[in-house]
């Protein structure tokens, strides 16, 4: 079984960074793409960011194209999130999704989820 943890979130102002990171374990790491998805408060969840197996295909959301930056260390079994310039809207539970290789930005199709971490973007 697949588990993943989130960690990194926190409160910052607006126009600072955070480093999000999700921990996978269970199953060969090589073998999942990962995704990342926030959910705001009385919103639906939104997609973020995803990468494949090989980290060839790294796809964003337009809403954080350029301010965002997925990686990942398949040593380490590690995602890393990368949030600069954050803006109050950032402002969700971020959540870590896994799926078999290839990516998607549709929850659904995500078989494994972290339970989240908080991110709070406020002045």
């Amino acid at each position: 079984q697949v588990q993943l943890v989130e960690s990194g979130g926190g409160l910052v102002h607006p126009g600072d960074s955070l480093r999000l990171s999700c921990l996978f374990s269970g199953r060969e790491f090589l073998h999942y793409a990962l995704g990342w998805f926030r959910r705001a408060p009385g919103k639906e969840s939104e997609f973020v960011a995803s990468i494949s197996w090989n980290g060839v295909v790294i796809d964003y959301a337009d809403s954080v194209k350029g301010r965002f930056t997925l990686s990942r260390d398949n040593v380490k079994s590690t995602v890393l999130l990368e949030m600069n310039s954050l803006k109050p809207e950032d402002t969700a539970v971020y959540y870590c999704a896994a799926r078999g290789y290839s990516t998607s930005y549709i929850p659904r199709e995500y078989s494994f989820w972290g339970q989240g971490t908080q991110v709070t973007v406020s002045s």
